[in-house]
């Protein structure tokens, strides 16, 4: 099992308290000194709207907000950048995506389904692959590598199989990346290759589908079965890192991101990234989380840096993987889905990726440590089990179950209501994924049912405890698009046009806040970013328009005009 999960670090090629101190040692800020005015100037400093006439950034952070005629009395050298109207907020903070795997998805075949892409039905995705073959030139018995189908979203409602593939290509090995990162399907000779026939065993917290009748495996793996084979791809990609860094963080950048995440990073992808760091070539912040199965090794290893940039990039806390996917159905569940899954016969609840035991056994290491803590759960039981891993912990450590931590539980997609207070009362964060509303919505209605599929990713009722969410794109599971994302917080609209638990609609100041401040408290970063204050890093972006002004549903719209990273504009439309 420890050698499947090591394997799965290698999927990501992407790694992580409190200590936000920056190192610029080769990243020099801009020395100018710029006024902002004539604009919505947010400044996400209060619980309510506030805006300022003017802003003031010199040498990389900002030194005045306020009065328009006391900023230009104080700063009469500044150079006056005139908004003409348009919106200036900080800088965007990515609470969780995968910087390495946007990258990887460049050296693949989008297999998207629309808005994303353009894959309708099985038929689509066997002629992409076989076209992509044939336009790059590919020998026989190289490897190819598809990213971003959804079986929800073809026209057969299915996933396809090794022999659908086998009939397009033949002489290479496949594997196609599900949209939810969590399994995958491979043709014969990719099966063959990772050593997966009809005698292979379903690995612990994964499952290998099988044909009708037979145990000759089918093509599909999920979970813990996938890592071989997303590890396997992963090395193979990762000769393509630098080819595609610029143009990885160039898109981040375009969103109005100043501040990215690499959601689970193992160790050649941390020593890749520093380089690049080092070498001046990131113009955003980057933060990593390194893997937990790497987590005793990481916490005993001196040469890890952890909680402070160095040239734009750190480390910050460790990423557990607790369960699966809602969409792909194997999310981990109370109550059981509605509708057939995979490779399960009777009650399926989805599988859980780690036993309680060895989740006990990390939060109880990483909180001696003080070492932060980014699990990934999604089911309401997977969550149950993160809530008694961090328990078991305090209680063996006897440390308060209160102490600011800021334990993260990534997507808390299927929170319940009792766990969402009991958040509260740990001082757990969620980092939700609004973005399932809209494109996965109306099938969480169908394999789960209304009560559980309306209260996904519920802002409003955590704004409503007080609780410092946040809200993600998970890219390259979603697009990274911060825009959208406020607009499926706000909206909850399907790909249907049907409203996904309207009664948790976020403000679009409230979803503004789960990309800005409440991201930066997320990182401990409050101090340096998030919000627009007198001493805090000139990260700003500026917008066409003001989302609070707009209709909620024209949100998708705005476009962002100019991404500034410490003053330097990294970005410009």
């Amino acid at each position: 099992m420890r050698k499947l999960i090591y394997l799965f670090l290698l999927l990501t090629v992407n790694f992580g308290c409190k200590d936000t101190e920056r190192n610029l040692e080769t990243k020099t800020a801009n020395s100018a000194v710029q006024l902002y005015h004539n604009g919505d100037i947010l400044t996400m400093d209060s619980d309510q709207p506030t805006y300022a006439e003017a802003l003031v950034a010199k040498d990389g952070k900002i030194v005045f907000v306020g009065d328009k005629a006391k900023a230009e009395e104080k700063y009469a050298e500044a150079e006056k950048i005139d908004l003409n109207g348009k919106t200036l907020l900080p800088g965007f903070i990515d609470p969780h995506s995968h910087f390495g795997m946007v990258s990887n998805t460049m050296g693949q075949v989008d297999l998207n389904s629309p808005p994303v892409g353009d894959v309708e039905n099985i038929a689509d995705v066997l002629q992409k692959m076989k076209a992509y073959k044939e336009d790059k030139n590919i020998p026989d018995g190289e490897w190819i590598f598809g990213w971003g189908y959804d079986e929800s979203q073809l026209e057969e409602k299915r996933h396809l199989n090794k022999t659908e593939i086998d009939s397009v290509l033949p002489s290479n090995p496949v594997y196609l990346v599900h949209t939810s990162g969590h399994m995958g399907v491979a043709n014969s000779m990719a099966l063959e290759k990772m050593n997966v026939s009809a005698e292979t065993k379903n690995p612990e917290g994964g499952s290998i589908e099988r044909m009708p009748n037979s145990q000759e495996p089918a093509g599909l793996v999920q979970e813990t079965a996938m890592y071989p084979f997303v590890g396997n791809m992963l090395k193979i990609l990762e000769s393509k890192q630098a080819e595609f860094f610029a143009e990885t963080q160039d898109k981040y950048a375009k969103n109005g991101i100043t501040t990215a995440q690499d959601g689970m990073t193992d160790r050649n992808a941390i020593n890749f990234f520093q380089s690049q760091a080092d070498a001046g070539k990131l113009e955003i912040d980057l933060i990593a989380l390194p893997g937990f199965s790497e987590l005793d090794k990481n916490l005993n290893d001196s040469t890890l840096v952890w909680k402070t940039y160095k040239n734009g990039f750190k480390l910050q806390g460790t990423k557990i993987i607790a369960d699966g996917s809602p969409q792909g159905k194997t999310a981990y569940f109370t109550e059981p889905f509605l509708t057939e899954v995979p490779g399960c016969k009777s009650e399926c609840r989805g599988l859980p990726s780690l036993s309680q035991e060895a989740l006990n056994d990390l939060f109880l290491k990483a909180y001696k440590a003080e070492n932060q803590l980014f699990i990934h759960s999604n089911g309401d039981a997977s969550i149950d089990m993160v809530i008694a891993a961090h328990e078991n912990a305090c209680k063996k450590l006897d440390q308060p179950l209160d102490k600011d931590r800021r334990t993260i539980v990534i997507h808390s997609q299927f929170v319940r209501p009792d766990q969402l207070k009991t958040y509260k009362e740990y001082n757990i964060e969620p980092s939700f994924f609004t973005n399932h509303a809209y494109f996965w919505g109306d099938v969480h209605v169908e394999n789960l049912g209304k009560k559980r599929a309306f209260f996904l990713s519920p802002i409003a009722s955590a704004e409503k405890l007080g609780l410092k969410y946040t809200n993600h794109s998970d890219a390259t599971v979603t697009p990274i698009d911060p825009i959208f994302t406020i607009w499926t917080a706000v909206n909850r609209v399907s790909r249907a046009g049907k409203a996904i638990g309207p009664e948790e609609r976020a403000t679009p100041y409230q979803a503004l806040k789960a990309i800005t401040s409440h991201a930066a408290y997320e990182f401990f970063e409050e101090d340096q970013k998030g919000s627009l204050k007198e001493g805090k890093l000139a990260d700003l972006v500026i917008l066409d328009k003001n989302p609070l002004k707009v209709k909620p549903m024209e949100i998708k719209n705005i476009e962002v005009f100019e991404t500034i990273k410490e003053g330097t504009t990294i970005y410009k439309k």
